[in-house]
């Protein structure tokens, strides 16, 4: 029994055992040791001959270097085997990861050069074309891109309410240009890069990557704007998945400017991108685009700030009415809508943008607004502001628009006729005194009896407004006599009272109310 039960314990390892069993334990750590060292060796041997150097896991992470050979940035595209340009492409994309203060030139100066040396490197890799944009390289490249350009803006300390320059304003220049300038043509290239497969891109250039690159058009750096212009464009033309999330997103800038904020220093790049945007919109246009004219290009015209980016949104509506000439007397509405009636420089861009749609405008579209707008015209053709009024007058030169004037004048004449006799009577200035005398020979040489109508209807006006002038006068003299006459008596009552003694109250102001 007692046998048994010793039998059932576990018996002691003998020390031979043990000390063999440690022995084993050394002379494997030692073989480990042995191969780890000889693996050193051999790979130390195997850089100096390959040039290639293992770097930290921190600046290559493992998501954007999975399967990718990390090499040492320093080293030059010539130093390295076709075979690890690729890597070394995507270590210099994560060196260059790394951002600097440049306010201060003395800070991190020569880290910051050998950044723009390695971008610079880049770009002229890829100009090379020896790049192959795997997706690896793709992840790299915009994540680079993402970290070196997209920033918050300073808040903006402009006096102005208006967003941009203006002309008395001088532009403020970013300190860091000199890297983002090589950043962003490093962009463009890869977007412009023929062999880049667009599936792949899109999955890193998405909604996000746009939004973000939508915001950088408030750089109130104009070299930056300029920069973004060229690149949206590519990624528009290139990118064709992304082309109605690009137009919605443009569109909402805009609303929050005119509606919102009237602020914001890239809307007449935006404008010059859709304007060849538009000019590509096929036949019939959609009504997605019609509204983008509608909400979006028309209320353009109401910030005070128009002045900078006019230029461009005229080329844009213009655009609109090539392709469909039925919009032309909705903008003219629109146009009229936000007519300035103080600005008188605002007011000379609105006609100016006025003559480039009417040349364009057809017959029917202009017999739908003629009436609203001559009543306009009437009131520029008598703007005290000699510049207006000269402005206005110079449309009639224009052979088109004269042409829809006579076939309509019937309609015309009687609304801008008062406003040339009034120029010819009383305008202070020699040169629109000028050119209303001449459109009013043209106009007695177009229709002699419609102008002489025009002129006994304004007579008869004239004797009518006279004689209405005269009955008021006479009633006000009316009016004042007898209100002396009430006066006096008044004075004279009070007088009575007071020769004669008290006088009842009640009595005394009823002789004053008689």
């Amino acid at each position: 029994m007692i046998k048994q039960i010793l039998s059932k314990l576990p018996k002691k390892v003998p020390k031979s055992d043990s000390s063999d069993s440690s022995r084993s334990d050394s002379s494997n750590s030692t073989s480990f040791g042995n191969v780890f060292q000889c693996t050193n060796v051999g790979s130390t041997i195997s850089s100096k001959l390959n040039v290639v150097k293992r770097v930290s896991s921190v600046v290559f992470p493992a998501s954007m270097s999975a399967g990718v050979e990390a090499v040492d940035p320093c080293l030059s595209f010539k130093d390295v085997s076709n075979t690890q340009k690729q890597s070394l492409f995507i270590s210099k994309l994560n060196l260059c990861c790394k951002v600097y203060d440049m306010s201060d030139p003395d800070k991190n100066s020569t880290e910051q050069d050998l950044k723009r040396q390695t971008l610079l490197e880049l770009v002229d890799f890829v100009s090379s074309g020896s790049v192959k944009f795997t997706e690896p390289a793709i992840a790299a490249l915009c994540k680079m891109c993402a970290t070196n350009l997209f920033r918050v803006f300073p808040p903006k300390f402009r006096t102005s309410s208006g967003g941009g320059e203006t002309e008395d304003e001088e532009p403020m220049f970013d300190p860091a240009w000199s890297h983002l300038q090589v950043v962003y043509d490093l962009l463009l290239q890869f977007i412009n890069y023929n062999s880049l497969d667009v599936k792949v891109a899109k999955a890193h250039i998405d909604h996000a990557f746009i939004l973000r690159l939508l915001d950088l058009f408030d750089s109130e750096d104009p070299r930056e704007r300029d920069c973004l212009k060229t690149i949206l464009h590519r990624i528009y033309g290139k990118f064709m998945v992304h082309r109605p999330f690009i137009r919605k997103s443009v569109s909402n800038i805009i609303y929050r400017f005119v509606f919102e904020t009237e602020r914001h220093n890239g809307i007449a790049e935006m404008l010059e991108i859709f304007g060849s945007v538009i000019s590509g919109f096929a036949l019939p246009l959609k009504e997605e685009h019609k509204i983008f004219l509608w909400r979006a290009l028309i209320p353009l015209h109401k910030p005070k700030s128009v002045g900078i980016y006019h230029q461009q949104l005229t080329y844009c509506v213009v655009q609109f009415i090539e392709k469909d000439q039925r919009l032309a007397s909705s903008v003219i509405k629109g146009l009229l809508k936000y007519w300035p009636v103080t600005n008188s420089q605002k007011e000379l861009m609105f006609i100016s943008e006025l003559e480039e749609i009417l040349e364009m405008t057809s017959m029917a579209e202009f017999q739908k607004i003629m009436i609203p707008l001559f009543r306009r015209m009437a009131h520029c053709l008598n703007s005290s502001h000699y510049q207006v009024a000269e402005r206005a007058h110079l449309l009639w030169n224009n052979e088109h628009i004269l042409n829809l004037i006579t076939q309509n004048r019937q309609v015309i004449l009687p609304l801008v006729f008062s406003a040339l006799v009034h120029n010819a009577q009383s305008h202070w200035n020699q040169a629109v005194l000028n050119l209303t005398q001449n459109i009013r020979k043209m106009l007695s040489q177009m229709d002699e009896e419609l102008v002489l109508a025009c002129q006994r209807r304004i007579e008869e006006e004239d004797s009518a407004a006279s004689a209405a002038a005269e009955r008021r006068r006479l009633t006000w003299e009316r009016l004042e006599a007898a209100a002396s006459a009430a006066a006096a008596a008044a004075a004279a009552s009070v007088q009575s009272s007071s020769v004669g003694g008290l006088v009842p109250v009640k009595s005394a102001t009823c002789s004053v109310a008689c």
